[in-house]
């Protein structure tokens, strides 16, 4: 047929003539049914019902003699607080329709009003993550994402362990200085750069989860070193004051907290070469690749020099919030959204790169946020953390600080590590009275674990980031993060024995 034949004639009167005489089916190809989704669906399902129509629950009582009742609304929160966890490990749906049904649920049986339920949907805090992922367009759009790239690997070289190395120390590194969703926002482009060069497109690969599961691990970890990591060490530091009288300086959370942050980067490395070891050792030509892409890439762009300078300038406000009183009152959220208005002012992004947003991980932390707030709101959450801290009031002191921390960890996996802290915090200071236990060493545990949720990916906002790269399932996130919370805890214990004692830190108050 000659090229003019074709002139004239509609797209789909070509496509026509291209499969006129080619053989059709006429039924639909039939959709397999897995029976393992339909279990942990209906489990999760079976558990809040299970649990919302059982009879009340005895009390709570702290060693005060206060009482905390678990009310309808409580118990149902924590019906709700199930079901959400089976469905999110389990991915029975989409992870942001799991939260959307964590607001329909709350509405249905009365738990919370919807009003109050899709209100946090748009939290100050899902609002901070939403600006982080403008961030990360923002490099990816104007290119600097791979020119970052492609100057950490000059430095680190083609071998796959050092590449992993160097990404997870630069993530843990941003996070002492910024915010770890931030800061994952920012690395996350650049990890993907790094994995298209390993040569495996979008195939799921050991290189492609130890790298994103590691950014994610490694965020949490550099996050606890410093103030300016999150706002949990801020907000518990003001609580403990109001409990003991006592100030906690910028510089005492690295103080103690430094050896335990950078301890576990080096240990998750060694854990994810283990157990996600890469399938090879080195990537065949990457310097000379490197070096290509970077010429091909030119001199630094006036975009790319604005995305550094109002991402410095955000970043920086932030950190003057800890020592200038008049900025403390700024939500965090606000001075992140800064850049995004900036970015599209200036039109470095477009309606395009909008429309490019991750929703599902938004929505996953949308209802993170609701089922926090719920579990808090309705009670639950304080009830279950008496109920768990005054089982060990008569344990060993050693024994009593790590349930405390490990209470944390579980609770920091559902809702916010803040709201974490807030629950235990009270009840566990009036036991270690008891215990000779120094509060100080109450906070700083809590602390070390409040930042690191390895186990789901609703515990931390790096963990979301993480999974849209879609290199690893929740449960294959699930199962290593248990092991991580393990060699967390252990950690833990050591430096609770030797390392704080020796910093100066007071364990045990006679």
């Amino acid at each position: 047929m000659s090229a003019n034949a074709f002139e004239g004639k509609t797209t789909a009167e070509l496509r026509r003539e291209s499969d006129a005489g080619k053989p059709t089916l006429s039924l639909k190809p039939e959709r397999k049914i897995v029976w393992s989704r339909i279990f942990f669906l209906l489990l999760g399902l079976s558990l809040f019902l299970a649990i919302y129509f059982m009879p009340p629950w005895s009390d709570a009582v702290d060693p005060t003699g206060k009482v905390f009742k678990l009310t309808k609304e409580g118990k149902a929160a924590i019906a709700l607080f199930l079901l959400a966890g089976t469905w999110w490990v389990f991915e029975v749906l989409p992870i942001g329709v799991t939260s959307i049904a964590i607001g329909v649920m709350q509405g249905l049986f009365a738990i919370r009003p919807a009003k109050d339920a899709f209100r946090d949907f748009m939290d100050p805090s899902v609002m901070f993550i939403f600006g982080s992922v403008v961030v990360g367009l923002a490099f990816t759009k104007t290119g600097l994402t791979k020119r970052l790239a492609y100057k950490m690997l000059e430095v680190v070289g083609d071998r796959t362990s050092m590449i992993m190395l160097g990404c997870l120390v630069v993530t843990a590194g941003l996070s002492h200085f910024m915010a770890h969703t931030a800061a994952a926002a920012t690395v996350f482009p650049i990890m993907l750069a790094i994995n298209d060069l390993y040569g495996k497109g979008s195939e799921r690969t050991k290189f492609g989860k130890s790298l994103f599961i590691g950014m994610a691990y490694a965020a949490g970890a550099g996050s606890i070193i410093s103030m300016l990591g999150s706002a949990r060490a801020p907000a518990a530091a003001g609580m403990f004051r109001e409990f003991t009288g006592k100030d906690i300086g910028f510089f005492a959370i690295p103080q103690f907290l430094f050896v335990v942050g950078w301890l576990m980067v080096i240990l998750i490395w060694v854990y994810l070469m283990i157990f996600l070891k890469p399938e090879r050792e080195k990537i065949d030509g990457l310097r000379d690749r490197v070096k290509e892409l970077s010429s091909e890439l030119g001199p630094i762009t006036r975009n790319e020099i604005f995305v550094i300078i109002c991402v410095i300038f955000v970043v920086f406000i932030m950190g003057l919030q800890s020592f200038v009183p008049i900025l403390k009152s700024q939500d965090r959220a606000s001075l992140m959204l800064i850049s995004t208005l900036m970015f599209f002012i200036f039109k470095v992004l477009t309606v395009r790169e909008l429309e490019e947003i991750p929703w599902n991980i938004i929505l996953l932390f949308s209802g993170a946020m609701s089922i926090g707030f719920c579990l808090w709101q309705t009670g639950a959450a304080q009830w279950m953390a008496v109920n768990w801290l005054i089982m060990f009031q008569k344990a060993n002191w050693l024994v009593f600080v790590l349930s405390i921390a490990f209470f944390v960890l579980l609770m920091t996996n559902f809702i916010m590590n803040v709201a974490a802290i807030a629950i235990t915090l009270p009840v566990s200071l009036v036991i270690a009275k008891y215990l000779g236990v120094a509060p100080e060493v109450i906070l700083y545990a809590s602390l070390v674990t409040a930042g690191m949720p390895f186990m789901l990916l609703i515990g931390a906002a790096p963990n979301a980031i993480a999974y849209e790269s879609m290199q690893f399932t929740p449960g294959e996130f699930f199962r290593h993060g248990v092991w991580m919370s393990i060699i967390l805890m252990i950690v833990l214990g050591i430096a609770i024995v030797t390392i704080w004692p020796l910093l100066g830190m007071p364990i045990l108050v006679r």
